[in-house]
């Protein structure tokens, strides 16, 4: 991973409607062919759904990745 920024962050969905939950989960970087993704999982869950999201730049997070 020549870039340490992620460009996409992994979530796992849980519930349904207002009491859906976001954990994030993890980080993915794209191949440099463009034919996929490196994933970092920090946790794999039992339940739920995973996805995958654009991250936010530093500036939109107010600093924080």
């Amino acid at each position: 991973m020549a870039n340490n920024i992620p460009t996409h962050v992994l979530y796992v969905v849980t519930g349904d409607g207002e009491k859906k939950r976001w954990t994030e989960i993890g980080a993915a970087w794209p191949h440099k062919d463009g034919g996929g993704f490196n994933l970092n999982l920090e946790a794999l869950p039992p339940t739920g759904k995973i996805v995958m999201r654009p991250a936010k730049n530093n500036a939109e997070q107010g600093g924080a990745q």
